[in-house]
C-alpha cells in the first residue's frame, strides 16, 4: 500500500461514522448537565396519565467502539418505576465485523445492516444518551417510521449516509432537530440532546472516548 493511499484512509477514519466492532416534543424530559466526567442525571420528570401497556421511550444512544463510535436508538416500554421492560434497538452500520468493508465505506457505499450490534445493549459501552418518553400513540408512530426506515436503509457511507445520519433521520420525524451528521458519535448524541431537549434533559454524558 502507498504512502499516500494509507494518508487517505487514516484520514478518513478521523471523519465521523460508525463501526460494528466490540468493545420532547412529544415526550416529557427532565434535568441533565453535561460533564467531561461520567454521570448519570435522575431527575423528575412531567407525569403522563397511565398507559393502558405501561410508558414507552425511545433513547437515542452513543456506545465507545475501536475507533470513534457508535450512534443508535433504544427503544421499548417502561415499568410506572421508570425501569427498562423490554428493549430493541436500530441503527446503521456496515453488515460485517471485518473492517475490509468497513474501511471501504470511507470511499464508497457498502452493505448495510439496521438492527442491533455488539456493545449496543452494554451500558459499559455507552458514551452518551438521551430519552424521551411517549405516550402508546407516539410509540407507535415513532416505531413505524423507525420499520419503514429500516427497509429503505440499505447501505452505510462514513461521509454521506452514517450511523449519525440514520439517527437524525429519526429524531427528524418526531418533529426534533438534528446536528450535522460528521460529528463524532458522542458529540452528535449530546449536541442533539441540547438542541431538543435543553441544560433539563434526561440523559448521560460519559467521559471522552
Amino acid at each position: 500500500m502507498s504512502v499516500r493511499l494509507l494518508s487517505v484512509i487514516m484520514l478518513g477514519l478521523a471523519v465521523a461514522g460508525c463501526q460494528t466492532s466490540n468493545e420532547s416534543k412529544s415526550g416529557s424530559v427532565s434535568g441533565i448537565s453535561d460533564s467531561t466526567a461520567a454521570v448519570q442525571v435522575t431527575s423528575a420528570t412531567t407525569k403522563q396519565p397511565a398507559q393502558k401497556n405501561g410508558r414507552y421511550y425511545i433513547e437515542f444512544r452513543s456506545r465507545y467502539a475501536l475507533t470513534y463510535g457508535h450512534t443508535y436508538v433504544m427503544f421499548g416500554r417502561l415499568d410506572k418505576a421508570g425501569n427498562i421492560v423490554d428493549r430493541e434497538v436500530a441503527g446503521l452500520h456496515p453488515a460485517t465485523n471485518s473492517v475490509v468493508p468497513y474501511i471501504l465505506g470511507h470511499y464508497i457505499p457498502v452493505p448495510a445492516e439496521t438492527g442491533e450490534s455488539d456493545g449496543d445493549t452494554d451500558d459499559k459501552y455507552r458514551s452518551a444518551t438521551w430519552r424521551v418518553t411517549l405516550n402508546e400513540a407516539e410509540y407507535n408512530k415513532v416505531v413505524a417510521y423507525i420499520r419503514k426506515l429500516q427497509a429503505r436503509s440499505r447501505f452505510w457511507q462514513a461521509t454521506t449516509f452514517n450511523c449519525n445520519a440514520f439517527v437524525g433521520e429519526i429524531a427528524r420525524s418526531m418533529g426534533y432537530k438534528a446536528p450535522g451528521h460528521l460529528l463524532r458519535p458522542q458529540q452528535y448524541i449530546v449536541k442533539l440532546r441540547e438542541m431538543n431537549g435543553g441544560p433539563n434533559a434526561v440523559g448521560y454524558t460519559g467521559p471522552p472516548g
